[in-house]
């Protein structure tokens, strides 16, 4: 590989460091899907030995952002309209109900309504589709956390990074940023009015109309 991916690692945890950059480079596509990922290669770009980058290419797959073969080795995930399909139609059937849960739930969700806003701010703020990506999955993991099922925070929790790729590439392809960023409002002023219903019912066409706007078929 001939592009750099970030500076020499020298903090305590090198797994941890490793993780966030490659996280990094694969959700602004310096590390595009399909691109294989070397150990050698990354170690020395790193600057760390082998271990933590192996250590955290297992997470990367883990969290399915990178594909692991026997045969073809580790490569960023291909993003594709069967990728797009699973992760948002599973994101469909439970974010919607977790979120208009955790808005009924009044006084017990509220104090992660700031930290929705607080997320929208950043992602606003944003000139990095990897920053913004991330800021915007983050507002929704505020809106679903106060849902009261820790298992339902679980699934959606293990789709954010998979969510975060699909947007990310989505954006580097048809920028739609600021029809979702006006989309994520509109849910906002809902959740911050009390109104479970229709909080639920504006995420859940704001989910649809994602999958549908760019990969052409309504879930």
């Amino acid at each position: 590989m001939s592009n750099t991916v970030v500076p020499s690692v020298s903090v305590p945890s090198r797994t941890e460091a490793v993780l966030d950059a490659l996280k990094h480079a694969i959700l602004t596509g310096r590390l595009p899907p399909g691109q294989p990922l070397i150990e050698n290669d990354l170690a020395a770009q790193l600057g760390v030995s082998k271990t933590p980058v192996r250590e955290a290419l297992k997470t990367l797959a883990g969290a399915g952002l990178v594909t692991m073969s026997p045969y073809k080795g580790a490569m960023v995930r291909t993003v594709d309209d069967a990728l797009a399909h699973s992760v948002y139609d599973i994101r469909l059937l439970l974010e919607p109900e977790a979120v208009r849960r955790a808005v009924a739930s009044g006084a017990a969700a509220a104090a992660h309504w700031k930290a929705a806003g607080e997320a929208l701010d950043r992602a606003d703020g944003c000139t990095d589709r990897a920053d913004r990506s991330l800021a915007n999955r983050e507002f929704h993991r505020a809106l679903y956390l106060g849902c009261g099922n820790d298992l339902m925070v679980g699934i959606l929790d293990g789709l954010r990074d998979q969510t975060a790729l699909v947007s990310a590439v989505v954006w580097n392809r048809t920028p739609s940023w600021e029809q979702e960023a006006a989309e994520h409002r509109a849910i906002l002023e809902a959740v911050l009015a009390g109104a479970a219903d229709r909080a639920a019912v504006l995420l859940r066409e704001h989910i649809a109309a994602f999958v549908e706007r760019n990969f052409g078929t309504a879930l």
